[in-house]
């Protein structure tokens, strides 16, 4: 029940964006800066802010969690450059929802979700897991949104973004069991905890200029918002528990995954001048059926 209560306070932000984009307050060029500023700035901190808390992981559990981290991803990966093929014909759809099927949204929704159902030390997991998403979702993902359709148009640039950059200390910070002092943590937490209403408000933002008649009836969307909520995370869960995983990591990640489009997808969409429609419709409509599928998927995988 308190993860339900999580996904309706933060679709609640995502309406409010709605609202601000209709009375002037938001969009343009401030939803440019906006993303900007969360992808280069805020959402760097909130990974740091994961890794600076009083206790660090048990460290039985790093490794696994890597290892199954950069395995989902790779396998996403695959899934994200053949899916969107049955799906639709255009390339640059194909990238959007290829972008859908790979990447939730764990660093903003994923996080208290996780929280609420492991408890808060979980969130240290989370964000070990989120290691391999963050390198994927800007390197990949960034190729997908951008309609560069081959992994050959990786640049080597692409690992020193802010993002991978904090990833990488972070995990420095896990591995050396380095506890870093209160009076740093704390404003590193606060400046990181702007990515969450941010993003959310970014997204409602763009939902004010798409027409809701047409969203409701793009098939694409709906599609696409399947193989996010329910198709890629039971897949995943039951290929690890094949394999042996542990139930704990195997959980977590199976959550994790589970998680509606990743906000960056619209953020991208603005920051590389594509078209964002799409990307925002999905996000929004697996944002909205995330709030009954994350409770169904936690039952479901409790019985396989």
């Amino acid at each position: 029940m308190q993860d339900v209560q999580v996904m309706v306070t933060l679709f609640a932000i995502v309406v409010l964006g709605y609202a601000l984009r209709r009375f002037g307050l938001m969009g343009g060029d401030f939803d440019k800066r906006l993303s900007t500023l969360i992808i280069d700035v805020s959402c760097p901190l909130l990974i740091l802010s994961s890794v600076m808390g009083d206790k660090l992981p048990d460290s039985r559990f790093i490794l696994p969690l890597l290892c199954v981290g950069f395995v989902t991803y790779s396998l996403l990966t695959i899934a994200a450059f053949t899916l969107p093929k049955l799906i639709s014909n255009d390339s640059l759809e194909q990238g959007m929802i290829g972008f859908c099927v790979m990447f939730g949204n764990v660093g903003f929704i994923g996080y208290p979700i996780v929280a609420s159902i492991f408890g808060p030390q979980a969130i240290f997991y989370a964000a070990l897991l989120n290691m391999p998403n963050t390198f994927f979702i800007f390197t990949v993902g960034v190729m997908l949104v951008k309609g560069e359709r081959s992994i050959r148009d990786f640049k080597l640039k692409m690992l020193a973004s802010p993002m991978m950059v904090a990833a990488y200390v972070a995990a420095v910070i896990v591995a050396l069991g380095i506890h870093v002092p209160h009076v740093i943590g704390q404003p590193v937490s606060m400046v990181g905890n702007i990515t969450v209403p941010g993003s959310l408000l970014v997204i409602g933002s763009s939902l004010a200029r798409i027409s809701m008649r047409k969203m409701l009836a793009h098939g694409k969307v709906y599609i696409a918002t399947a193989l996010r909520l329910v198709a890629v995370p039971v897949g995943l869960y039951v290929f690890f528990k094949a394999c042996g995983v542990d139930e704990l990591v195997n959980d977590i990640n199976t959550t994790v995954v589970a998680m509606p489009v990743a906000a960056f997808g619209t953020m991208f969409c603005m920051k590389y001048e594509r078209d964002s429609r799409l990307m925002t419709e999905m996000t929004f409509m697996s944002t909205v059926f995330s709030v009954l599928t994350i409770p169904l998927i936690r039952v479901l995988i409790k019985l396989l």
